[in-house]
């Protein structure tokens, strides 16, 4: 794509409002643009960020047959009553009347839905288990939206719901998803941790979180460094030095930003809004489910938190907008834009996502600008290519290096193959 009309509105300063650095790089970036209080439109380069993640999490789900679907936003209110959640969730919960005076809820989440969408099919123990997902916006009414993507009125979410007949199935599906968030987080190249959580307004018999490791995390973890036990400080109020719960060394504390919750639901929702299905014996039971939620938006901010320097953003392969910046110096220089245009042709045709960068911009404006973009590998081309010779840098790594034209492709096949 050209990036004249790629439309990413950098920031040379930082937004006043701006307190953290992921929140910094997501404005200054152009990845997305504050509409309200922890309300964001997701540009251009985010939405391409948006997709990558969510094709991850999308293999990692077929992969354990868990198929896709897509609910409503707005739910009934006596979906809610039914559930007992309209009065336990709180002033969180988003609640709007209809010109009718009906009450209806714009989901922070779909259990209520789900398992009534559900309940019309599953009658039989023939007939389980099933997994579902979904990947769609929610809504919560933050009492005090901060942080950019941490906690917004309004965010995207992977939710996913199972049914099942026994609890042994339930808790087979449980560590599948268990290896599933951590297929996904490892592949979005982050540094976390699962520890045991608190169930909450979810509810349910146990759940586990996934947390990025991040210094202005809101939850602390406690755990121990030889890697037996880890907690969320609501479930372990332990102090650091502490004796470990599981009698392995003592607890040290850290900051997480929660990015997933795996839950074993039990019967909470089936019994309340009349999930039942007939067993082997003909005998009425309710489901037992489970339920998973991977903050999709949040991985985004997790990311920039755990990967840039002073210069900007240093994504990882897997969630780069783009895979290569071609950068040529002089768009006034016929050389260096022939140039360019063939190296921009050649590396798309190699099967790079690729930004030629053919604004007619300073040197050094287009530089700063591609380190704060911060796509893994920059060629800039310059007054070199008189000589044959294209700048390679590796933004990972920070290293530069001059590179023959004639061996530019398969050089920078190896180097990609080589990031991480």
């Amino acid at each position: 794509m050209r990036q004249t009309i790629a439309f990413i509105p950098t920031l040379k300063e930082v937004p006043g409002d701006a307190q953290i650095i992921s929140h910094q790089l997501l404005l200054r970036s152009g990845l997305v643009r504050q509409v309200a209080a922890g309300i964001y439109t997701f540009l251009p380069l985010g939405k391409r960020v948006l997709n990558k993640i969510e094709k991850i999490i999308r293999e990692e789900h077929a992969a354990i047959g868990c198929v896709e679907m897509f609910m409503p936003v707005l739910h009934p209110r006596e979906l809610w009553d039914q559930s007992g959640r309209w009065d336990d969730y709180g002033d969180e919960l988003m609640r709007m009347k209809d010109r009718h005076g009906r009450g209806f809820v714009m989901g922070p989440t779909h259990e209520e839905v789900v398992t009534t969408v559900a309940k019309e099919y599953l009658n039989s123990y023939k007939k389980l288990p099933i997994n579902v997902f979904q990947i769609q916006t929610k809504f919560r009414d933050e009492q005090r939206p901060r942080f950019g993507l941490m906690r917004g009125r309004e965010f995207i979410m992977k939710d996913a719901y199972s049914f099942h007949a026994t609890d042994e199935c339930l808790n087979n599906t449980y560590e599948d998803f268990v290896k599933l968030y951590t297929n996904v987080f490892t592949r979005c190249g982050l540094e976390f941790r699962m520890v045991e959580a608190d169930s909450g307004q979810i509810g349910g018999t146990g759940s586990a979180e996934f947390m990025a490791l991040a210094d202005i995390g809101e939850d602390t973890i406690v755990y121990n460094e030889e890697g037996t036990f880890a907690s969320n400080r609501e479930v372990h109020d332990l102090e650091e030095g502490d004796p470990s719960p599981d009698g392995v060394g003592t607890v040290k504390h850290a900051k997480g930003i929660e990015l997933g919750h795996v839950f074993k639901l039990g019967d909470k929702y089936s019994v309340s809004m009349g999930g039942y299905f007939l067993d082997e014996d003909g005998k009425q039971k309710p489901y037992i489910m489970g339920c998973y939620g991977i903050g999709v938006s949040r991985i985004i901010m997790a990311a920039l938190e755990q990967r840039h320097d002073e210069d900007g953003i240093i994504w990882s392969k897997h969630l780069t907008p783009f895979d290569i910046h071609v950068v040529p110096v002089d768009m006034n220089n016929a050389e260096q834009v022939t140039a360019a245009e063939k190296v921009y042709d050649e590396m798309k045709a190699a099967g790079f996502d690729v930004l030629l960068d053919d604004r007619d911009e300073r040197a050094g404006v287009k530089f700063m600008d591609s380190d704060l973009i911060g796509l893994p590998i920059r060629l800039t081309i310059g007054k070199g290519i008189s000589d044959g010779m294209v700048e390679f840098k590796n933004r990972q790594t920070g290293e530069s290096q001059d590179v023959k034209l004639a061996d530019l492709g398969e050089f920078v096949k190896a180097q990609y193959e080589a990031l991480s």
